[in-house]
């Protein structure tokens, strides 16, 4: 039996959060990562690329063969998908991701020519030759499909990427975290990332007494995935540095909710941090907006980008609604 080619819910997000830590630095950071939309906007071919012709022919040729095999998702792994000349673009994305500005937008993959399995296991190759796929909750769900489902948008419980509400900025527990555009909305629903090492800057100069918060312990809400004695929060330090690299896990609605729990306030540093990070964030000179069109992929790195999502308006045909394919990936 073949061991499943992808880490569980809990197996992913233990690697994630395995940053390590020497010490806060001790002045704002340059690097790749520490950039402004605005500029980021202006040099598109340093993370947009068009899929060409060959391109195309490598990923077809891959979900045939995968077919061919008769294999699950599951089991699809980098060897069996082989990408004998786009595997080494992808390398060059994972690196741009890991390393560099922490965004790679791909464009072209042709969704509306294939079924909704040649899609998932195009995809999943692809996803399998950047890192390796995880589960992006405890019931392990593997791809997983943003949309309107029409629940309460005002339910703690319920997950705002099943909704069309905006959503602000966070990280996902992964280091990369794939979109797959198989349809648009009929309006909004764009897609805002923004650079949480420049926002680190930005808080380093003008609130430098708040920087050692963010290198200690913050409660997060659970949101109700828990265990039994479990608390109903749980506490994450937001930022680790490691000489070279800063790497943030930021969510700013579990972080803001945890206050709906009995005794629990946020701190005025912790509130002030908050309202720092996302009131930046909302500055266009800071984050960078994509209308995400069909076949466009865009994959990005949750140590060094935060990303939100503005409320949308939906098409009332059912199969015009906006429906995207997520993909959470370990980096290594």
């Amino acid at each position: 039996m073949n061991t499943p080619a992808y880490r569980s819910f809990q197996e992913q997000g233990a690697h994630y959060f395995n940053r390590q830590h020497i010490g806060v630095p001790p002045a704002p950071l340059s690097l790749p990562s520490a950039w402004k939309g605005a500029e980021l906007q202006k040099h598109p071919d340093t993370w947009m690329y068009e899929l060409n012709q060959t391109d195309l022919e490598e990923i077809q040729n891959a979900v045939l063969l995968v077919s061919q095999d008769s294999l699950a998702l599951e089991e699809v792994t980098r060897d069996s998908f082989p990408l004998p000349t786009l595997g080494k673009k992808v390398e060059a994305w994972r690196q741009t991701i890991m390393t560099g500005t922490g965004v790679q937008v791909v464009k072209g993959l042709p969704v509306g020519q294939w079924s909704e399995a040649e899609i998932a296991l195009a995809y999943w190759g692809i996803g399998h030759h950047l890192g390796t796929p995880g589960a992006q909750n405890p019931d392990n769900e593997l791809l997983g499909h943003v949309k309107d489902y029409d629940e309460a948008r005002d339910d703690p419980f319920v997950r705002l990427y099943r909704t069309n509400n905006n959503i602000r900025y966070h990280c996902d527990a992964a280091d990369i975290v794939g979109l797959l555009c198989l349809k648009p909305a009929k309006t909004g629903g764009k897609s805002r990332i923004v650079s949480t090492v420049s926002l680190f800057n930005a808080l380093y100069q003008r609130h430098p007494e708040w920087i050692p918060r963010l290198f200690e312990p913050i409660k997060l809400d659970r949101r109700g995935e828990l265990k039994e004695g479990q608390k109903p929060y749980s506490f994450i330090t937001p930022c680790c540095f490691d000489g070279e690299q800063l790497r943030t896990f930021y969510h700013s609605d579990y972080y803001h909710s945890v206050e709906r729990h009995d005794g629990i306030d946020l701190t005025t540093e912790e509130a002030g941090i908050l309202s720092f990070y996302d009131e930046l964030g909302l500055n266009p000179e800071y984050y960078l907006e994509m209308d995400l069109q069909v076949g466009d992929m865009q994959f990005i790195s949750n140590h060094v980008i935060a990303h939100a999502r503005t409320e949308y308006i939906d098409f009332d045909e059912r199969e015009k609604k906006r429906h995207l394919l997520r993909l959470w990936l370990s980096a290594n």
